[in-house]
This record gives structure tokens, C-alpha cells and sequence, in this order.
């Protein structure tokens, strides 16, 4: 089974079938929750865990705040899981194909729900917010602490070395991920 790795330059995302036979992530990140018009065509769902500070109040980087940045260097501030789907990707330098066996994916589901805030009923906790990329996205409530040491793109190598893929030793940058998967 294919799943991806995805970079806008900075962030790593994960990016997994909307559903197979393992799991059918849209009965948790609900295709409601992003504001769709049409959610035939949606295909994948890209996942990337980050400071929630930096999610919601930088949409852009003139945005960014010193408050903000200072928090998230030094684990100040709560942690989210910002979800987004998509129709179709295109391999690029910047997204990667990974093939994973299906023992593999059964672990990076466990990765990626394990790092969900869950409520009471055991469900994923929604953000809701109007500070959303676009409309195909939404975020939810993750668990632990971002830092300069331990960033969304930890996040992501973490991921990957779970389930059993090529990973870095330890990055707080994209880069290092997307070298292994030239």
C-alpha cells in the first residue's frame, strides 16, 4: 500500500489513504469538519502534528509572532494535529511515495491515533476555528509538547520509524526526511 510523505518547505505531513480496509479515517476527521463542497473525489488525508499556537495564529509567516515562536521553541504552549484532505497528489521533490506493507500502516495507525487528544467517548477532539488554510482542512486537539527539539517534523521521522521506514536518527527539518526519499 502507497502512502506519502508531503512538505510545503518547512512541514512534513503524513499523508494516508482517506480509508482501506485497516481504517476509515473520515469516521474521526470528518469531511464536515473542513467545509468541502464535494468530498467524491477526496482520496487522501495528509496529517502533520505542530505547535497549536503556530497553527492558528500564523497563516502566513508575516504573521508570526515573537510571543508565538518563543512558546513553541520551548514547549510552552498545547500541541495539534492539523488534517487535510485531498483529491489526488502529485510526486514531486516535495511529495514521496513510500510503499509500506500492511503490518507497517497497522503501526502507523497506532502512531498517528496515539498522538489525538481523544474525548470522554474515545473520539478525536475537533478545533474549532475560523483560522483554517482553505476548505479542506480542519484541525483537532493532539497530545504533547512541541519544541525546538521535538518539531512537527519529529513528528513525522517518529511516524515513519514506527511503522518501519527509512527515517532519520533524530530532525527538526523537513530536509532530512525528504534526503532518505530522494
Amino acid at each position: 500500500m502507497a502512502i506519502y510523505i508531503k512538505t510545503n518547505g518547512v512541514h512534513t505531513d503524513i499523508v494516508v489513504p482517506v480509508r482501506n480496509e485497516q481504517i476509515d479515517w473520515s469516521k474521526e476527521i470528518k469531511f464536515s469538519n473542513a467545509h468541502l463542497p464535494d468530498t467524491s473525489t477526496i482520496k487522501y488525508l495528509a496529517m502533520g502534528w505542530g505547535d497549536k499556537g503556530f497553527y492558528l495564529q500564523t497563516p502566513t509567516w508575516s504573521d508570526l509572532k515573537f510571543s508565538t515562536a518563543f512558546r513553541a521553541a520551548f514547549g510552552l504552549s498545547t500541541t495539534a494535529i492539523h488534517a487535510t484532505f485531498y483529491g489526488t497528489l502529485q510526486e514531486n521533490a516535495s511529495c514521496k511515495k513510500i510503499m509500506v506493507s500492511k503490518m507497517q500502516y497497522t503501526r502507523l495507525i497506532s502512531f498517528i491515533t496515539g498522538s489525538f487528544q481523544k474525548d470522554a467517548a474515545g473520539h478525536m477532539v475537533r478545533i474549532v476555528t475560523s483560522a483554517n488554510y482553505n476548505n479542506a482542512d480542519a484541525f483537532y486537539e493532539a497530545k504533547g509538547s512541541y519544541s525546538m527539539f521535538h518539531t512537527c517534523n519529529t513528528w513525522a521521522n517518529n511516524a515513519l520509524k514506527n511503522c518501519g521506514q527509512k527515517a532519520c536518527w533524530w530532525t527538526a527539518f523537513d530536509t532530512g526526511i525528504f534526503l532518505i526519499y530522494k
